[in-house]
């Protein structure tokens, strides 16, 4: 049993009322551990035909698994190779909310370490454009990682603040995640740390943040667009109170009817808990309690900003290629590659990506990573990315070369391999056709290119 601080469990007491035992037993149980796969590399039957683990479906997303502790699935090359993401199984449930659509313009603003984002783009099917931003410069390497490990291309990753971002971006994005800093309440049998920093007192710095957030993110929101909020935390003052708040404050914005499909699994939001009135839409809301479903505690609001007459401008970005970098980069995937990814160039320094298209003047933002990292220019030669070699599939490439499982882990762990290939030059390192990483064949010898920073211990 986690040791709960008193004040907590008394406020949830308050508003559970005869619930409150079933609620406070859950902490006796352990968390749910979940994956999620990643159909831009392969479809939810061609995982479960690989899969190793014991999988049992998460109801409300056709992609998502619950797993058992013992699986240990981050330890497995698949995870490397990208064909999954670990998430905890009520956090699916806010994508599909969002439910995100091929080509749109889609901002998931508090985005590390990465668990929405990844399923945003997959659901987008890697079309159209995703921002993925985090304040924290630490935490947005790992969102960069884990949207590079899963092949994303259409992406941005920055490392702003909300305030700094609806500059640059207003009224730009068909669809705005917020998925907001908490008290994290919802996670305390995940996160038993949370518990040593809640307060009541923290709980109110978190709602008055919540608001400063969302102050920023409806700026950069279309007329017709879709904003989802989602928490994880009980807290009624930073889930129904920040969203009476919100449109009590911003009239152009409703809350929006979630499918019974999706709301049907999970219980409504609870209006009495800040307005003594059952009538309000806020029950239209969404909350995940552990003692209800297989899941840790979230909330979810889906808000809708009206149709508008007047339509925001922004100044384009200005691309800018090296052309010896986009001369070099076409050799190479001539050579190298079946097909040859063309579109929009942009180099930094000797660094060649390939951007999304519409962006606006990013002039002053802090970018991690713009749309593919195709590679860089290198004394005459051009030497592939990681982040590509994850964008690709064996039938992308001239030549591969597929490793067992033991052959695997050696190369994740930085070592070079001797193979019995006849290749020679770059090829594609795969497990079960699934790219892991570059290396470099010569006298039967793999040189090993899996990045340093992302090796095995």
């Amino acid at each position: 049993m986690h040791q709960l601080p008193e004040t907590f469990k008394s406020r949830m007491k308050q508003y559970l009322n005869k619930d409150y035992e079933s609620f406070i037993k859950t902490y006796e149980q352990s968390h749910t551990q979940g994956l999620r796969v990643n159909t831009l590399k392969l479809t939810t039957d061609q995982f479960l035909s690989l899969s190793p683990f014991q999988l049992q479906v998460v109801p409300w997303t056709a992609e998502g698994f619950y797993y058992q502790e013992e699986d240990r699935p981050g330890k497995h090359p698949y995870h490397a190779a990208g064909l999954y993401y670990i998430q905890e199984p009520s956090a699916m449930a806010v994508t599909e909310v969002l439910d995100p659509q091929p080509g749109e313009k889609i901002l998931d603003l508090s985005a590390a370490p990465g668990g929405k984002s990844t399923h945003i783009v997959t659901k987008m099917k890697d079309k159209g454009l995703l921002v993925a931003n985090e304040i924290h410069p630490t935490r947005v390497k790992a969102l960069s990682e884990n949207l590079e490990r899963f092949g994303a291309k259409h992406i941005l990753v920055t490392n702003e603040s909300p305030k700094h971002l609806a500059k640059i971006f207003p009224e730009y994005f068909d669809r705005i995640l917020v998925d907001a800093p908490c008290s994290g309440e919802g996670m305390f049998r995940k996160n038993p740390e949370a518990i040593a920093e809640w307060s009541e007192s923290h709980v109110q710095y978190c709602a008055i943040r919540q608001q400063d957030i969302l102050d920023e993110a409806q700026k950069m929101l279309k007329p017709g667009g879709t904003l989802v909020y989602s928490t994880c935390t009980f807290a009624p003052e930073e889930n129904e109170g920040t969203i009476a708040r919100f449109i009590d404050k911003y009239p152009q914005f409703e809350i929006e009817p979630i499918p019974d499909t999706l709301a049907g699994l999970f219980k409504s939001g609870e209006p009495k808990w800040v307005e003594n009135d059952d009538s309000s839409k806020l029950q239209f809301t969404l909350r995940l309690w552990p003692h209800h479903i297989q899941g840790e505690g979230h909330f979810i609001a889906k808000l809708h900003k009206k149709e508008s007459t007047v339509e925001a401008t922004f100044k384009p970005m200005q691309v800018k290629s090296l052309p010896e970098a986009v001369q070099y980069y076409r050799s190479f995937a001539k050579e190298h590659l079946n097909e040859v990814d063309e579109g929009i160039f942009h180099s930094f320094g000797d660094h060649l990506y390939l951007v999304p298209d519409g962006l606006p003047d990013l002039k002053g933002i802090k970018v991690e990573r713009l749309g593919l990292h195709l590679g860089e220019l290198k004394k005459k030669r051009f030497e592939p990315s990681h982040a590509l070699a994850m964008a690709l599939s064996k039938n992308h490439v001239r030549q591969f070369l597929p490793l067992n499982l033991e052959q695997a882990e050696k190369y994740l762990r930085g070592e070079t391999l001797q193979v019995e290939s006849n290749q020679t030059g770059w090829t594609l390192v795969t497990i079960d056709a699934y790219p892991l990483g570059w290396g470099k064949i010569s006298n039967h010898q793999l040189k090993n290119h899996y990045p340093k920073g992302l090796r095995w211990k």
